[in-house]
């Protein structure tokens, strides 16, 4: 039996996520031994969500995380996460918001990215008025072009923050989900270069506060690409699950497929055409067709899709049947997940469990 097929698949309806935890904590054990230890690692829980995946990073040794989320960030903190980056600049209500996870939850230690003194201001004001004192990350552009300061603006931005009363300046943020380069070689190439910019502004910075400065940097593709270096964190998202759109990006990764889509033929056209219900509503859309590829039917091409329907074009639509069921890999699982409310769990072939994708929400208690 292939080992993405489920024997009571009759309990899902579709389209649904299933998650496989034995191939999730290979993935887990896999990055670890990538980096040499869990001392490198900050993983980002952007595309997994659920704080049973959480869990299992924490249960191998995991402890620091970053997230792009307040709900995010809580979630981590419910699990008692000890470290939780917030790789995002909170403004407006996410300041407050990002406060009260503070105090709500001392057992776990928050900081946050910025790149305007301006806003940093707002922050260190609340965090005064809160009697809190808010670890901070200055965010640089190395090259995402995306959010950041620019490189050569670093420095100053780093002396207003060290006047902050209730700031702290932990250390530097970078992120290079600008390379997408197959070739191991150009892609090594191309995060020197970007970290290269980042170092440049750390021996900047760093003789202005007296503690040693942490640097973040990375995301799955560039992953491999930083672990030698000294007094880096590298912060890795997809390998929990692993994506097709990675799969063709990073074919030296050897992670495997640890989360799918679940979808039934519901009509068929002519004859070389069938209707799924895999819709936009269910797998991420922002890719271009295809934007996910089907383990048991690997000729069936995507041709249209709308908010409920996938149209697949067939060699012969006879060989296929109506309520027939499809195991598809999405291009790009973290947005996927987020469309999701809760995930199938299988085990030895069998759903034995389902998962709240609870970080989907954009608050859960804060």
């Amino acid at each position: 039996m292939d080992w993405y097929a489920i024997k009571n698949i009759g309990r899902i309806d579709s389209p649904a996520l299933v998650v496989y935890p034995d191939r999730i904590k290979r993935n887990i054990d896999l990055a670890i031994q990538i980096a040499g230890g869990v001392d490198k690692l900050r993983p980002h829980v952007k595309t997994n969500k659920m704080a049973e995946v959480c869990r299992m990073m924490m249960q191998a040794g995991i402890t620091k995380f970053k997230c792009a989320t307040i709900a995010e960030a809580e979630m981590l903190a419910l699990e008692r996460a000890p470290d939780i980056l917030l790789a995002y600049q909170p403004v407006g209500p996410k300041i407050d918001r990002l406060i009260s996870l503070i105090k709500t939850y001392p057992q776990s230690h928050f900081s946050c990215l910025i790149d305007d003194a301006e806003n940093a201001s707002d922050i260190n004001n609340l965090s005064r008025n809160e009697k809190v004192i808010t670890d901070v990350f200055m965010d640089v552009n190395t090259g995402m072009n995306r959010t950041g300061i620019h490189p050569l603006k670093a420095t100053d931005l780093a002396k207003k923050l060290c006047s902050f009363e209730n700031l702290r300046l932990a250390g530097l943020h970078g992120y290079d989900g600008h390379i997408h380069e197959r070739d191991i070689i150009r892609r090594q190439q191309q995060a020197d270069i970007s970290f290269g910019a980042l170092e440049k502004v750390y021996h900047e910075v760093q003789p202005l506060v007296s503690y040693p400065l942490r640097q973040v940097v990375g995301g799955t593709p560039s992953f491999p690409t930083h672990i030698q270096r000294t007094n880096c964190e590298c912060s890795p998202g997809t390998f929990v699950f692993w994506d097709r759109g990675y799969r063709e990006i990073c074919p030296d990764l050897p992670f495997e497929y640890a989360a799918l889509l679940i979808c039934r033929v519901i009509s068929i056209l002519d004859d070389r055409h069938i209707c799924v219900d895999l819709g936009h509503k269910a797998v991420a859309a922002e890719n271009p067709l295809p934007r996910v590829y089907f383990l048991n039917v690997p000729e069936a091409v995507p041709v249209s899709q709308s908010e409920e329907h996938l149209v697949l074009e067939t060699p012969d639509s006879n060989a296929y049947s109506i309520g027939q069921v499809f195991y598809g890999v999405p291009k790009h699982i973290c947005p996927t997940v987020a469309l999701h409310d809760k995930a199938y769990v299988v085990e030895n072939h069998h759903i034995t469990a389902t998962w709240k994708v609870i970080a989907r929400n954009r608050s859960i208690n804060i």
